[in-house]
């Protein structure tokens, strides 16, 4: 299920990390200590992570900001990462490279609620001639678990393992909709509201009607607020027990849908479908 988005940008160091064992945790977990914590890991982490919210290349400058580190921390953790391959750098700027995706796709792959819903969302695609998503909640952004291309002229192409942000997804908003509304006012002052394009949401009490819209409706509609010309809408699958899997989309090009489209044909097979994906999961 979705992790939980922090209230607050605090920095974190071992005794916020681990000073804190919760009910029902195991013995080993109970034996975690502040010396079994490696912050040099975690800072470098922490270094991974801030690319991907940021969503660009960055200054060194830029990254100790993004991060709470000094200058010279970051540049250590930077050029380290740069040697292992992980990071690339041009003299000024810094950007992650393809080889940290080795790092989430095993994880993705065996996602088994996945490889069950694949079969339901070709047929889904089938269907409608449109593209089909699936997509977790990682922070404050989406990360897309599986996707089926539909064959068409103008397609929408979706590649497992990239991340977007949730703000500006059908995806992202059904997600965030789902969250405890006790994590609302920390998602929503957490939130990074560069518009993409001239449709995009950009202020903050927009963004909180439109998540509780989303929340009544069951459903989201995102209209070319993530790229001109696309239409989406996404709603949230469940485990059989309730539990958030995550979400599920249909992308259209403009050009062969509109709003009231997308509502009135492909709403219900989308919803017929996660159904589908819903009663074929063990638990």
């Amino acid at each position: 299920m979705a992790k939980p988005v922090p209230t607050t940008p605090v920095q974190e160091n071992s005794e916020t990390r681990l000073g804190t064992v919760k009910p029902g945790a195991t013995d080993d977990q109970e034996k975690l200590s502040n010396r079994d914590f490696v912050s040099s890991l975690s800072r470098g982490l922490e270094i991974l992570s801030s690319f991907s919210r940021t969503s660009r290349k960055m200054t060194l400058s830029e990254v100790a900001t993004e991060t709470g580190m000094s200058r010279a921390t970051a540049r250590r953790f930077l050029l380290t990462l740069v040697k292992e391959g992980y990071v690339v750098t041009d003299g000024k700027l810094f950007d992650l490279t393809p080889k940290v995706l080795d790092l989430g796709f095993t994880v993705l792959s065996k996602i088994g609620i996945w490889d069950r819903a694949r079969p339901f969302m070709e047929r889904l695609s089938e269907q409608t001639g449109e593209s089909c998503t699936a997509a977790i909640l990682d922070g404050l952004d989406v990360v897309y678990v599986a996707g089926v291309q539909a064959h068409n002229i103008i397609s929408v192409g979706i590649t497992v393992g990239s991340r977007q942000s949730a703000f500006y997804t059908a995806n992202g908003r059904v997600l965030l909709a789902a969250q405890p509304e006790e994590n609302w006012d920390g998602i929503i002052a957490n939130a990074r509201l560069v518009p993409r394009t001239r449709h995009s949401v950009t202020n903050r009490a927009d963004l909180r009607k439109t998540l509780e819209d989303v929340r009544k409706s069951g459903w989201s509609l995102v209209d070319q607020e993530l790229e001109e010309g696309l239409l989406s809408i996404a709603i949230p699958l469940h485990y059989r027990s309730g539990i958030l899997a995550g979400s599920i989309n249909i992308a259209v090009p403009s050009v062969r849908a509109t709003p009231e489209l997308m509502v009135e044909a492909f709403l219900p097979k989308l919803q017929e479908t996660a159904e589908q994906i819903q009663q074929s999961l063990a638990h």
